[in-house]
């Protein structure tokens, strides 16, 4: 199979320059979701809009981001990983000042959307590009490494976004990319280097069934958090699933597909990306459910509410760097399956928290989730990047892209399923609980959370279950 990977600089130096040029613009993506989401009640009442108008500005941009992975990553190996890449961060910047000075809610949203291409863009390639720079014995390192900038985004957002509207307006939320932005264009235009995978053209046909498939089952996914199982649910999974049958016979059958379907004979490559699916799925259990135990059992302040939530990007911060480090020695099996039980452990410690509990025992379950994270997705990135051929560096990086996204919204979707099913309705409408209420509700996120810890636990089993060392 040929290939027009360039050798990348072999300097230690220069290595470690790219990686801090993907940092920086990793970290824009993490602060701008988890910003917006604290902003949101802010610019609901700035622009006098309904909440169901008002949440289309973060779902329309998680929709346009895992809707286009896929092809963006299948597009990085065929014109370059750093023309995409780079490409995304600009389309980014500009779209954040659009979205500062927008004029309504609905101009808002569609400045959202476009703000979505270009973070896919970014967030499609940047393990390709690590994957493609480092050498195999310092990979773990470097995607360790690089996951700080994804754990620092997510700690700094909510604390961030509620300084920054305080200092001025919410729009300075979306403006302070541009400087960020304009900095990482500069730096990674001078230290990114240009790195190619599996020439050929792009499959049309298989982009817009993927397209379509992603989504509407996104759609599907968002709608049956909201709605049940209805006939807008029925229609859009009904579409998934023809556009997924559709994708997959094209797949098979086209001289250049979009998705290589020989990568999922991997088992490495399979099991990892499952179970990355599934981690993904319990921490965005955690991640919605909590900051509601917070408020309405506990009584917690926002600001207390967001300090208290940072105990867990923080531990995966401090953690995943040396995970990294360590799989490059020992193997990444090992360290991705003790990660993973360390998040189903800290779940299940969730699932007996009393109605009273005090921050310590509510931070030293999040910051214990942390570190099995921390463990697990590190060696896990690499295992499932370093079984993959160099040709097709950039779609394998999409895929985790992808299923990391599909892996929160099914997160969020089943932890409120769970949580409205179990609860009586009349006290899922009160915002602050009491007694019996508070007792109710506490039952349903138990379960909620224990669904989470069943997911981890079998990333846990899949983790183990792969080969012991990834091989090109």
């Amino acid at each position: 199979m040929s290939t027009q990977l360039e050798k990348p600089a072999s300097g230690a130096g220069h290595r470690y320059r790219v990686l801090a040029a993907i940092m920086l613009g990793g970290i824009m993506g993490p602060i701008d979701a988890s910003i917006v989401n604290v902003i949101l009640p802010t610019i609901t009442e700035f622009f006098g809009a309904p909440i169901a108008t008002a949440q289309w500005v973060p779902l329309v941009y998680l929709f346009t981001i895992s809707s286009l992975l896929l092809f963006y990553g299948r597009l990085g190996d065929i014109l370059g990983y750093k023309g995409i890449y780079l490409t995304g961060l600009a389309c980014f910047t500009v779209t954040s000042g659009l979205c500062g000075l927008a004029p309504s809610i609905y101009w808002l949203i569609a400045f959202r959307a476009v703000q979505g291409i270009g973070a896919g863009m970014m967030m499609s390639v940047p393990f390709a590009i690590l994957t493609a720079v480092f050498q195999p014995q310092e990979r773990g390192r470097a995607l360790g490494i690089n996951a700080i900038s994804i754990s620092a985004g997510l700690a700094l957002g909510p604390t961030l976004g509620g300084l920054l509207a305080s200092l001025w307006t919410w729009r300075l939320v979306f403006l302070i990319n541009i400087p960020i932005g304009i900095v990482g264009l500069i730096w990674g235009i001078k230290v990114i280097p240009s790195l190619k995978g599996q020439p050929g053209r792009i499959d049309t046909p298989g982009a817009m069934s993927a397209f379509v498939c992603l989504l509407s089952f996104l759609f599907f996914i968002n709608q049956l958090q909201r709605t049940g199982m209805g006939l807008v649910t029925g229609i859009a999974i009904t579409i998934a699933i023809a556009a997924g049958i559709i994708f997959l016979y094209i797949e098979n059958n086209s001289p250049q597909p979009l998705v290589n379907l020989t990568l999922f004979k991997n088992h490495t490559f399979t099991l990892g990306t499952v179970s990355s699916l599934l981690n993904f799925a319990s921490q965005y259990i955690l991640v919605f459910l909590t900051p509601f135990y917070l408020q309405r059992v506990i009584h917690y302040s926002p600001e207390k509410i967001g300090l208290l939530m940072t105990c867990f990007p923080l531990a995966v911060m401090a953690v995943a760097p040396f995970s990294g480090a360590i799989s490059d020695r020992l193997g990444t099996r090992e360290l991705a399956g003790t990660g993973a039980a360390f998040c189903a452990a800290a779940l299940a410690a969730m699932a007996s928290l009393p109605v009273d509990a005090s921050p310590l025992a509510i931070g030293w379950r999040l910051a214990f989730f942390g570190l099995g994270t921390g463990i697990f997705q590190s060696p896990n990135n690499s295992s499932v990047m370093g079984s993959v051929p160099r040709p097709h560096l950039g779609i394998a990086s999409s895929i985790l892209g992808t299923v990391r996204n599909i892996g929160m919204a099914i997160g969020i979707a089943l932890a409120g399923l769970v949580l409205y099913s179990l609860t009586p309705p009349a006290i899922m409408t009160q915002e602050h609980l009491s007694g019996l209420g508070a007792v109710s509700f506490l039952g349903g996120l138990k379960y909620a959370y224990l669904l989470g810890a069943l997911f981890s636990a079998l990333a846990a089993v899949f983790s183990f279950m792969q080969a012991r060392h990834a091989h090109r």
